[in-house]
Formats: structure tokens, sequence, C-alpha cells
């Protein structure tokens, strides 16, 4: 009797985590998303504070970097939601 007390209280002090494989998987394709919307919106800048450089205002640093970073949300919050335990 004492033996089966002892091993559902090892059962019970297990930790459990939150959330599965399959969800901290698509946490890391988000971040690198996200970490590759901010890489497409560094740069542009200018060394010399008194010369605009117009290249600031490109597609590529206004339009599409934060397309990609707002993607990249997306997918943290799908990866949050994601049930791990659908298949099972």
């Amino acid at each position: 009797m004492g033996e089966q007390k002892r091993k559902s209280e090892a059962k019970a002090n297990q930790t459990e985590f939150i959330f599965g494989k399959k969800n901290y998987q698509w946490m890391l394709i988000g971040l690198g998303v996200i970490a590759l919307g901010f890489i497409l919106m560094s740069g542009g800048g200018s060394d010399d504070p008194n010369v605009f450089n117009p290249e600031i205002y490109s597609w590529r640093r206004i339009r599409l970097a934060p397309a990609v970073v707002l993607i990249g949300f997306g997918i943290e919050i799908y990866a949050i939601l994601l049930n791990p335990n659908k298949g099972k």
C-alpha cells in the first residue's frame, strides 16, 4: 500500500510543461520571422547628419519589413493557441 502511494505522489510531483514540442517549434519559427522583419528594417541611415538619405523610405523598410513582423506575431499567436494534445 505504501509503495503505490509513493508512486502516485511521484507522478503528481512531476512537472508538466504548458506547451508541447510542436508549440515551441512554432514559437521559434515565429521569433525567426520577427527577427527577419527587424533585419529588413535596419539600415538606410546616413553617417553625416547634414545629408539626407532617401533610402530610409524604401519599399522594403516601409511596407515589407512591418508586414513580415506582423506575420511573425501571427505565427506566435498561432503557436500559443495550438493544442499539442489534439493528435493524441
